[in-house]
């Protein structure tokens, strides 16, 4: 979550800064330049400082580059704004994605350790047994379809989709 905000703050901020002087050509590179450039020096703050944490995420932090969540928050809105907006933009939005990543982890720890943060849940495991594959890696495309799911029921059916 911390990776997430931090890259979508500075890389935001940097786009908005040099969406003037970078040539529309060459426009897409430069963005996951200074993204990767933010990803790299976050990485390397864990490293300095946070030996043990980079060691579990490390292999996960450099996957922020590819993100097309933050290339594109770059594109839409930081390539469009002056930078307090972009920053504040970063911020929202690196929070919002930390929330979601916080959603998932949570169901794919209840569903598949039968824990959360390492504490058994009273009374759960009584009735459910924790379904290994939910913290593997398919495990996060099944959290994300039960986020996707109580979100949906949350909001209601969509007037549309009556149509």
């Amino acid at each position: 979550g911390a990776a997430l905000i931090f890259v979508c703050v500075g890389s935001n901020l940097m786009v908005s800064i040099l969406r003037k002087h970078t040539p529309h050509r060459i426009r897409m590179v430069a963005e996951v330049a200074i993204i990767a450039t933010f990803v790299i020096l976050f990485d390397q703050i864990l490293k300095a400082f946070y030996w043990d944490m980079s060691k579990q995420l490390g292999p996960y932090v450099g996957l922020i580059i590819t993100n097309c969540i933050v290339m594109g928050r770059a594109e839409a809105f930081a390539l469009q704004n002056p930078p307090i907006l972009s920053i504040v933009d970063g911020i929202a939005n690196g929070v919002g994605y930390a929330v979601i990543l916080a959603a998932i982890g949570f169901f794919r720890e209840l569903l598949g350790a039968g824990e959360v943060l390492g504490h058994a849940i009273p009374g759960f495991t009584s009735w459910y047994t924790p379904n290994q594959i939910m913290i593997l890696a398919p495990g996060a495309f099944f959290a994300l379809g039960i986020v996707i799911a109580i979100f949906n029921m949350i909001k209601g059916p969509d007037p549309e989709e009556n149509k």
